[in-house]
């Protein structure tokens, strides 16, 4: 099949299942405060690590614009990008995510996010990457086989 007759098949948009986990976690927090250290330094580097996901999402997005291919894993696929974060990860904008909700739950301070991070990260691995380089590899072949050769999956 084209790449405009099907997508990858994924369980869950990303950034859904993100902000589901990081709701469940201020609810929780309401509830139950769990602060993990210091809140001016859980401050401190939570705001490092939401600014690095940010400068790792904003060029990423900016990469699947350029080569015309759409952001939302729920459509079609036109290119495999290699330029801009995805030289170094095949899922850079998955990882930003990852960083930018550490960093929300740092803000926050608490237990919760990292507690949820866990099901949230085996979701993403076996509900959305999985089924992308699945659909990637049927869809490109050998050309995606060669990039998954020379970049990581995740770092």
């Amino acid at each position: 099949m084209t790449p405009q007759t099907r997508n990858a098949g994924v369980i869950v948009r990303p950034p859904l299942l993100y902000g589901a986990a990081l709701i469940t976690a201020l609810a929780l927090r309401w509830f139950w405060p769990t602060p993990i250290v210091d809140h001016r330094i859980a401050l401190l580097f939570g705001l490092v690590l939401l600014s690095l996901g940010a400068a790792i999402i904003v060029p990423g997005i900016r990469a699947l614009r350029a080569a015309g291919t759409s952001v939302d894993p729920l459509r079609p696929t036109y290119a495999i990008v290699t330029s801009g974060p995805f030289r170094f990860s095949r899922n850079p904008l998955y990882l930003g995510l990852t960083l930018v909700y550490s960093g929300v739950t740092l803000l926050f301070d608490t237990w919760w996010g990292v507690l949820l991070l866990v099901p949230v990260m085996v979701v993403m691995h076996r509900g959305v990457v999985l089924r992308e380089e699945q659909y990637l590899e049927a869809t490109f072949g050998e050309s995606y086989r060669r990039y998954l050769s020379t970049v990581r999956r995740y770092l």
